[in-house]
Formats: C-alpha cells, structure tokens, sequence
C-alpha cells in the first residue's frame, strides 16, 4: 500500500500548491476546533465561580472570540473542502487522459487479452476513486491525526489519569482497523474487477445488437448481463458486509470510552476534588477525540477501495512499451516506398510461428500481392511492416532503414491502411476522409474521393458530403466504406498503401468500383495488398503465395497460372 501511494503521489505532485493551502486550512481548521472547547470551558469557569461585572466583560470578549472564530472555521472549511476537491478531480481528470493515451500507445498485441469495456472501466471508473483517496482520506487523515494529537495533549493537561483511561479502547480499535483492512481490501478489488467485465460484456452486446436479435439470443444475453451484474452486487455486497460489522464495532469500543471516562471522572471528582468546569472541558473535548477514531472506518473503507482501483490503472500506466523507438532513432524521410523482408519470421508468443524464414523485396510504386489462405501470415505482415509487431528474427527495411533505427512516428507516417474490417468514426463522411489530414481542404478530400470511386455515392445522398455516417459506419453499405477508407488513405498521400481484403464482403459491381479506385493509385505509391479474390490482384507486379507461414510461389498472375501450382488452383476454383 505505501509502494502505491507513493507512486501515486508522484502524479498528485503538479497539484501540491493547491494540497498545501488545503492541508494548511485544514491545520487552520483543526486548532479553531481544539480552542473552541477551551473558551467554552473557561466561559463554564467563570460562570461557575459567579458572574460579576468584570466576569460578564470577560463573558463577552470570549464570545465574541467564539463568534470571530466560527466565521474563520467557516472559511478555512471552504478552503480546505473546495481545494483538496478541486486537485484531486484535475488529477482525476489527467490520470483518464494519461491511462487513455498510454493505452492508445500500447501494442496491438497488449490487447489480445483484454476487453474493450474492462479497459473502459479502468479510464472512467477507477480513475475516479482516485477522488475518495486524494478529495477525502489523505485531508480527512491529516485533520484525524492533528485533532487527535492534540486533543490528546490538552486531555493530559487537564488530568492525566482520567486522559490515560480515555485511551484504553484505542488498542482495540486500531487492531480491528488492521483485521479490516486485510478483510475487505479483496472484496473491492473483485467487485472493481467484475464491474469492468460487466463493462466488457455490455460493450460486446451493444456493439453486436444486431447479430443477438437476429439470432434470437436477448433473452440467454440478458441473463448473461444479469449474471456479471450480480457478480459485482455480491462482491460489493461482501465488502459492505464486513464494513457492517466494523463500523458500530469501532462505535461500540468508542462509546465504552465514554463511559469508563464518565464512570471514572466521577470517581475522580469524589476523591480529589476534580472542578466541573475541568469535567466539562474532558467532556467537550471527549468529542472531538473519538471522531477521528470513529471516522478511521470510513478511512478505511475509502482507502480500500481506491487502492483496489488505483491498483488496476497502475497495471496500465506502468505497463512496459514493447514495441518503442530506440535511443537515436532517425525521423524517416523522403520515403520512395522500396520494402524489404530479409530472413523475416514471427509469432504470437504461444510458441507457433506465424511467418517462417519471409524474404522479398517490393520495389518503389509497385504493386505487391499476398494470396493464401485464412490464417496463414497475410496480415500479420502488413501489421509488421507498420511495426504494430516486431519479428522474433530477420530485418524489415524501407527504402534501406532497419524499421529498428527509425521513429514509429515517422515511419507510420507513410504507410496508409484500409482494412478489412473498416472503421469509420461517427461523424461525417467528409470529417472521416480527412481523419488522416485533418487540415486537407473541402476540395482535397473531394479528389481523394473521386479517386476512390465513391464521389458518385457520396453526393447522392440527402447531406452530400456533410451525411453522418453513424457508429463505425452503419449508415453506409460495406462497399461504400471500403471505398470512404481507401479515399482516406489517398488523401494521405502516403507513398505506402496496405490494402488488406478490400473487396472481401462486397458484390461484383462494388468489387468492380474498388478495382477502379485501386487502379487509379497504381504506380503513385507502393500498395500492398492483401486478397483472397485473385481478380483484385491479377494486375499486381508481384504475387506472393504463403501456406503456413511461409512463401511458397511468388510472380506475376501469368507465369504463377504458367506455373500450374496453388496459385493456379486457386484461379481455376474462382473461375470455375
């Protein structure tokens, strides 16, 4: 716990102006509440002895000391409160967009394991527990601690006997604040756990709506909610449960101080005299003792519970960059788009290769196709070119430069992907052609689609231009996305374009459409594309043929049909 909290102080630290005035309003705060009850008792003095002229003089300065320090009480409060809330939700707020961004710059393999709404989870929810920990526990502790010290100090001032008797149950309570601790720190730390699989499963759900009403399955994914639902109800459910019997517990050994003090003050006062006003100040005082000892459970349980959270953003923020540029790394410039593979292989890490012993070389402007089937590395390639992954062994080069000496910045700078899977943002179609350059002019991202092949569409429909394209592109057909995400990368005018299974989940004509658009790019850039129909590819410079892992055939789609291998059959299937 202190390992955490010390690695989190070094992100609260930007905002120590703001904790410094709060924790100094706090101390303000505390000494106005430990004078309070002196002046009460000494009004309670005076009034005991009887009151004459000069004593109700003396009634009214101390009242009007009373009155002059509520107000600064008042004050120092608003500091204090206002303050420490407003540091610790900026920092709330940094700690979001810091575990965003190192998430945006992690590898793509970092995510294979993970869920999307898990991930959500740790961004929106945890973070804000990172509130109860720096707006509440840490000003609440400081205050606990100064007022008790220093109540503490006056008790034995007053009578040291009766002060000693008064600390009797704090062994007891501090015991049971360990046993707490240790108790319900694991059950937060499941419930923050279900909560972001909870998250996960609703963002499954949502995204595939379509897929559960078509095949019937509401009801069986309703139950699946409900099931992850309950799970963090349950765990939540068991923390409070210890929290149930902790609090009136602390209260109960709390309230037993009060009476051995009552019990024992009354003795005192039969056996050595001890003056009311002196019973008065213990017991006023006696207050302000057991709050921050009966506050030390709502401590107890907010620290758990932030620990649990700030314990799962950690887990991201310190998480290792795998795939990072290299002390030195040379900015990539002036790309021609030349890609060489030399002795290249890969895997996932279980052990399987991917790519086995890749070597190629794609020269500048030329048209370099992968063909095989599901499975086999196609993709995996692409991705490696971008360096998204980095090979187990063997080199990659653009244009001469190891991808290992050059900024990934810079080298994914002139590399433009279409994917198959495309993603379009919500937005407009304008605003996602010019996602890659977002200062390109109206008449840019115009070029870029008419190059594409889907101006035609574009300005068919009622917005033209300016027509929202809803979440990941639902408002358009599949071949009308492919061809929005080609017109973005064109516009990029990167002079490396991956087209990975551009044409996989259209009809003829549409497939007719992004052969146009690919053939308008030919030889401005280095394409690599991806295909499993040979008709997209027929007219590459270069075919490359992989089965497990590995290139088996390579060269252009006649002397591969010459050749009479798995390429050909491939052709004769497709035509047949």
């Amino acid at each position: 716990m202190i390992k955490t909290l010390w690695r989190l102080s070094r992100e609260a630290i930007r905002y120590r102006t703001l904790y410094i005035i709060a924790i100094l309003s706090t101390f303000a705060l505390t000494l106005i509440n430990l004078a309070a009850p002196k002046i009460l008792s000494a009004m309670t003095g005076i009034v005991e002895s009887g009151v004459d002229e000069e004593g109700l003089r003396m009634i009214w300065r101390l009242t009007a000391i009373l009155v002059m320090l509520y107000l600064m009480r008042v004050l120092f409060r608003f500091l204090s409160n206002y303050l420490a809330h407003k540091a610790a939700w900026y920092l709330v707020g940094d700690l979001r967009t810091k575990t965003y961004d190192k998430l945006e710059h992690m590898h793509l393999g970092y995510f294979h394991d993970k869920q999307t709404g898990d991930l959500m989870s740790r961004v929106v929810n945890d973070t804000r527990d990172f509130e109860l920990l720096y707006a509440h526990m840490i000003p609440e502790s400081i205050t606990n601690l100064v007022t008790f010290a220093g109540v503490l100090l006056v008790l034995l001032t007053i009578n040291w006997k009766l002060a000693l008797i008064t600390c009797a149950p704090l062994p007891f309570i501090f015991a049971s604040g360990i046993v707490f601790s240790r108790k319900v720190r694991p059950y937060f730390r499941i419930s923050q756990k279900k909560m972001g699989e909870l998250n996960g499963k609703l963002q499954d759900n949502l995204s595939g709506i379509h897929e559960i009403q078509s095949f019937g399955r509401e009801e069986y994914e309703t139950e699946q909610v409900n099931e992850r639902n309950f799970e963090h109800v349950r765990a939540m459910l068991q923390a409070l449960k210890i929290s149930a019997v902790f609090h009136p517990s602390v209260e109960f050994i709390s309230s037993l101080g009060t009476v051995l003090v009552v019990s024992f003050g009354g003795l005192l006062a039969f056996r050595e005299g001890l003056r009311v006003q002196d019973i008065v100040a213990f017991l006023l005082y006696m207050g302000l003792f057991y709050v921050p000892v009966t506050g030390l459970a709502n401590l107890l349980e907010n620290m758990q519970q932030s620990m649990a959270g700030a314990e799962r953003v950690l887990a991201i923020l310190d998480a290792p960059f795998e795939i990072q540029d290299k002390p030195g790394a040379e900015t990539l410039k002036n790309v021609q788009g030349e890609i060489v593979f030399d002795h290249v292989s890969f895997s996932y890490g279980e052990g399987i290769p991917v790519l086995q012993d890749v070597s190629f070389r794609c020269e500048p402007g030329k048209m370099l196709a992968l063909v095989g089937p599901t499975g086999v590395g196609k993709t995996t390639l692409s991705q490696l070119i971008s360096r998204f992954y980095e090979p187990i062994s063997g080199r990659i080069l653009i244009d001469g430069s190891d991808l290992n000496d050059v900024t990934i910045e810079s080298l994914r700078r002139h590399i433009s992907p279409v994917l198959q899977d495309t993603f379009l943002f919500n937005g407009s179609i304008a605003e996602n052609i010019g996602y890659a350059m977002p200062d390109a002019s109206m008449e840019e991202i115009i070029e870029a689609a008419r190059a594409a092949n889907i101006h035609e569409d574009i300005i068919a429909l009622p917005d033209g231009y300016q027509t929202q394209v809803g979440e990941r592109g639902m408002r358009l057909s599949g071949g009308q996305k492919q061809r929005v995400a080609i017109a973005r990368a064109i516009l990029r005018h990167a002079p490396i374009i991956i087209l990975d299974e551009a044409t996989a989940s259209v009809d003829v004509e549409t497939e007719r459409q992004i052969q146009k658009a690919i053939s308008n790019i030919a030889g401005q850039c280095t394409i690599i594309a991806i295909a499993h129909r040979l008709s997209t590819i027929r007219n590459a410079d270069q075919i490359l043929v992989f089965e497990e892992g590995r290139i088996i055939e390579r060269g252009t789609h006649e002397e591969l049909i010459r050749l009479g291998g798995n390429y050909a059959r491939m052709s004769n299937m497709q035509n047949s």
